[in-house]
């Protein structure tokens, strides 16, 4: 059985492109595309299941096209559309240089001086210049600016950011929102 925490999410298929089993998809790293990859997990209700690459074909940077074996129809196809796509982590450890901070969704925040639980990394908002980590912290959804100053360490193993946090930033950013 796949594990969550043994892979990283690159993207999620879109909806079916023709009748033959092809589907759109989006990416936020094409690490699939720089290795050597035969096969991409997705997420089926839940359960983490590896689908064989027939073939690929890229669009723009952030879309392409993509036929799955065994997947030969539209309707096929349409059972899987919306679902994440994930890689397994020795392909992002594998990937050098730049790390995309997509990888870190699932991650969970500590923070550092008090040992306390800020939350689960759900997403990454990195629309504007300043990139911030979208967290669920007790059911409410902080933004924590996803800056190196703040970051203590990470234990990739372990799924853990270790942050110094700004003192008053978690009551700030949940007064925004109320």
């Amino acid at each position: 059985m796949i594990k969550k925490e043994n892979v990283f999410e690159i993207g999620h298929l879109i909806k079916p492109h023709g009748i033959k089993g092809e589907l759109t998809f989006s990416f936020t790293t094409d690490v699939f595309d720089e290795k050597d990859c035969p096969f991409l997990i997705l997420e089926l209700e839940g359960i983490l299941v590896p689908f064989f690459i027939e073939n690929y074909r890229l669009k723009n940077n952030n879309t392409g096209l993509i036929k799955f074996e065994n997947i030969d129809s539209e309707k096929q196809a349409q059972e899987l559309s919306n679902a994440p796509i994930y890689l397994p982590n020795e392909y992002y450890q594998e990937e050098e240089q730049e790390t995309s901070i997509h990888f870190f969704i699932g991650f969970d925040i500590i923070d550092h001086s008090s040992g306390n639980l800020v939350g689960k990394i759900t997403d990454v908002d990195d629309s504007t210049v300043n990139t911030l980590f979208i967290v669920n912290h007790n059911e409410q959804e902080l933004l924590i600016p996803a800056v190196e100053e703040f970051i203590y360490s990470i234990d990739e193993k372990k799924r853990l950011i270790y942050m110094n946090l700004p003192l008053g930033l978690i009551d700030m950013t949940l007064a925004e929102d109320e």
